[in-house]
């Protein structure tokens, strides 16, 4: 049991899939995990752990931004253990060939500043994926036959969601970066940290170029995809 995880510490499972929304959490346990249980209600941040296909998994919420997914991912590694953190979430296009609903998989992640920034203060780190969890995920994505396009590359970690530098934008898409989101620069960076894998999935819910957005009653099918790609990764040999 942990400041933000009330959980104790056979209850977490090596592998845990982390989306930022606790209610996305509850809904991807409830629809992928048999025997779900909830281990987790610290700050309304709700956790669980059940099997899929035999195999024990925690979905755990991160919240929002890097400051969160820093304490969550500091805490399941220090204190449970966790051995392969995965990132599942909602990512905003910033290219003109990635669509809405497409996935995608960090294999990098830019960011301006993170909480591990004064650590490496000297350094600019280049947060990276695990690569055996992204090579795994693109030929799982590949294996479903998705409606969607799958694409690997480089994304950006953002500190503000209401952003306000579209000169910074224009700078990460000529530079080829896929997306923008929030927290998955500092899971990455956590992970190198403690020798742990750590992997984003992604689904494009809105695109900055086009103005697009998901609409809310197709999310939950789309997103279903991006779980059971991170889920076969973490799994499959």
């Amino acid at each position: 049991m942990t400041i933000h995880i009330g959980a104790n510490p056979d209850d977490i499972a090596d592998v845990v899939l982390m989306p930022g929304d606790p209610y996305r959490a509850k809904w991807a346990a409830e629809t992928f995990l048999t025997g779900a249980k909830c281990v987790n209600e610290v700050r309304g941040m709700l956790g669980f752990t059940g099997e899929w296909h035999g195999h024990r998994v925690t979905i755990q919420g991160s919240g929002m931004g890097m400051p969160s997914m820093s304490i969550y991912a500091n805490e399941l590694i220090s204190s449970f253990n966790a051995q392969t953190l995965i990132r599942i979430g909602s990512c905003g296009g910033m290219q003109d060939d990635v669509k809405i609903r497409d996935v995608i998989l960090a294999s990098t992640a830019s960011s301006v500043s993170t909480p591990s920034s004064t650590i490496l203060r000297d350094v600019n780190y280049a947060p990276t994926a695990d690569f055996t969890l992204l090579h795994k995920a693109f030929h799982a994505a590949e294996a479903m036959n998705l409606d969607a396009d799958v694409h690997v590359g480089g994304i950006y970690s953002s500190d503000t969601f209401y952003d306000e530098r579209p000169d910074l934008n224009e700078q990460m898409q000529r530079h080829g970066i896929l997306a923008v989101e929030m927290e998955a620069a500092e899971l990455y960076t956590v992970a190198a940290r403690h020798g742990r894998r750590a992997l984003g999935v992604m689904t494009v819910s809105d695109h900055l170029l086009t103005g697009e957005a998901l609409p809310a009653e197709d999310r939950e099918r789309t997103f279903g995809d991006m779980v059971e790609i991170a889920l076969t990764a973490a799994f499959d040999s």
